[in-house]
């Protein structure tokens, strides 16, 4: 027997404090595990399938993101859908809107442009409620300095070294649309420090941990180990720079996944 099967887009946030990522994985919790637990349970045991727009790492939140969902018996209605499916998911997860979608429709493949937030502040010790959104740096960094560093990322590069883990097949080459670091006024709350830090990354497509490994170098550039003219060669890809300093996960929040039409 040949079932009909649907198309859907999903658009999701979630807080990865608590999770080991978005892939499913054995014996710990996992976002994938707990979407799944949860459309299994709405569904009442319908076959379904679900694929994301990209995988996060532990502990990296996502403001809002998409996931696409094949189901292989009955059509959704949608507004009842939504309602259930939020109502089951957990607290640290959210559906923001669900719509259908074409068989030709291809989540992984589709054009996205991807926004990352890194968030730290320094010095003093953070109050323990700020955890799950940004990293405590207690040293004093050259800031400045950082944001000069920032904005050599911009533009097209070989991003051999803030590849984790390439081997020869991975294609190294990628563009950076913008990236900058400022004074956080993006996420506040009163148990903010009174002044933080964001950096601000733009591009089509990311390696694995690049961020991270990005803010890692801009971190070592702020405590002066590194100067620009040694980021400029770790950039450059053809020096072939293995990079050891990855920052933190808690911190990294990916900010929106844009789909271009």
């Amino acid at each position: 027997m040949q079932y009909r099967r649907f198309y859907y887009l999903i658009k999701l946030q979630y807080l990865g404090f608590r999770y080991h990522g978005w892939q499913k994985q054995p014996d710990v919790i996992t976002v994938e595990h707990m979407l799944n637990k949860t459309l299994n349970y709405v569904l009442e045991g319908k076959r379904f399938k679900v694929i994301a727009a990209g995988r996060t790492d532990a502990m990296v939140s996502v403001n809002q993101t998409y996931a696409e969902l094949f189901i292989y018996e009955d059509e959704l209605e949608l507004d009842e859908f939504f309602e259930l499916f939020n109502k089951n998911l957990p607290q640290d997860i959210r559906c923001l809107g669900i719509e259908e979608t074409t068989a030709d429709f291809n989540i992984i493949q589709h054009p996205k442009l991807k926004e990352y937030l890194y968030f730290f502040c320094i010095k003093e010790k953070m109050h323990p409620f700020c955890a799950p959104f940004m990293v405590n740096l207690q040293e004093d960094l050259d800031i400045e300095l950082m944001k000069e560093g920032a904005k050599l990322f911009e533009g097209e590069h070989d991003f051999y070294s803030f590849a984790f883990r390439s081997n020869p097949e991975t294609k190294t080459i990628g563009t950076i649309n913008t990236c900058e670091l400022t004074e956080n006024d993006m996420y506040t709350a009163n148990f903010f420090p009174e002044v933080s830090y964001v950096l601000k990354v733009t591009g089509e497509g990311f390696k694995r941990q690049q961020i991270r490994l990005m803010m890692g170098a801009l971190i070592d550039l702020g405590r002066h180990k590194i100067n620009l003219k040694d980021l400029e060669q770790i950039i450059d890809g053809r020096n072939k720079i293995k990079l050891e300093h990855i920052a933190q996960a808690s911190g990294l929040i990916l900010n929106s996944v844009n789909l271009k039409s």
